[in-house]
């Protein structure tokens, strides 16, 4: 190999770690901010890898929408699955990950943060 090729490939390689550790810096919003509905009714969605970290996600945006001596009181909440595989393909896939993980000690998961949204309509309650 020539020098000038070897240089191009380390050069090539930082960048491509460069853009790996940008990327991973990157935070990813959980929640929606709060929408305003008649009588004052709000509604918020919340995102995660699974339904009960998206649920949870509506939870906080709701009780940061609720003045502090106030309490959030849901009307209504609706759960969208947005993943690239089947929900039940995704599950399979992660607990074989799981177990092959802990045999090779790295976690292989195929879920996204954006795989569950948690659509809730609420109002604030004294």
């Amino acid at each position: 190999m020539t020098t000038s090729f070897v240089i191009k490939l380390k050069i090539t390689i930082a960048i491509i770690l460069s853009a790996i550790t940008l990327t991973a810096c990157v935070s990813q919003q959980t929640s929606t901010l709060a929408i305003q509905k008649e009588n004052n009714q709000f509604q918020v969605t919340g995102i995660g890898k699974d339904q009960l970290t998206a649920q949870n996600n509506a939870v906080k945006a709701a009780q940061q929408t609720c003045k502090r001596s106030m309490t959030p009181v849901v009307i209504n909440t609706a759960t969208k699955y947005n993943g690239t595989l089947s929900e039940e393909t995704g599950k399979l896939i992660n607990q074989a990950g799981t177990i092959a993980g802990a045999v090779i000690g790295r976690d292989i998961n195929v879920s996204k943060d954006t795989d569950y949204n948690v659509t809730m309509d609420f109002y604030c309650k004294s």
